[in-house]
């Protein structure tokens, strides 16, 4: 079995994404198509409007998640916040994904309150894409960094 030496983890803001989305959406690391019946479902179920970040938002939530990284001394190799979505290339440590993503969603949380921002920020969950060798960690890299930020 090969080693893993990085990640590409990916969490969306409240409700900007939902199961049955025309964009297709990820449940248990598939994707799947479209549903409208499913979306329509989801949307009722919000309890408060979507999530959306503007240009000042998505750098408090950057500068967040690279202060928290460089606190618990994990190497960011790219990083891209987008209105409603967070792409993050990561080199591994002795701590879970799972960890590791709440210390990034509670951080730029936390970040955000204190400068302001009122309501829900993210959606529970995220996705998860390993790298096992350096071109699968310069592929998501390279993915990353040109991933338009809106």
């Amino acid at each position: 079995m090969e080693k893993i030496i990085g990640y590409m983890v990916t969490f969306t803001t409240y409700g900007t994404w939902l199961q049955g989305d025309k964009r297709g959406y990820v449940k248990d690391g598939k994707v799947l198509c479209k549903n409208d019946v499913l979306l329509q479902s989801n949307l009722k179920m919000l309890k408060n409007p979507a999530t959306r970040f503007d240009a000042e938002h998505r750098t408090i939530v950057r500068d967040a998640i690279l202060e928290k990284a460089q606190e618990i001394r994990q190497q960011i190799y790219a990083i891209t916040v987008c209105s409603s979505h967070v792409h993050i290339v990561a080199g591994c440590t002795n701590v879970s994904i799972e960890k590791i993503v709440s210390y990034y969603k509670n951080a730029s949380r936390l970040a955000l309150r204190a400068g302001g921002f009122n309501g829900r920020v993210w959606t529970k969950g995220f996705d998860k894409r390993f790298c096992f060798n350096r071109s699968d960690l310069k592929n998501r890299i390279k993915y990353v960094k040109n991933h338009t930020p809106v």
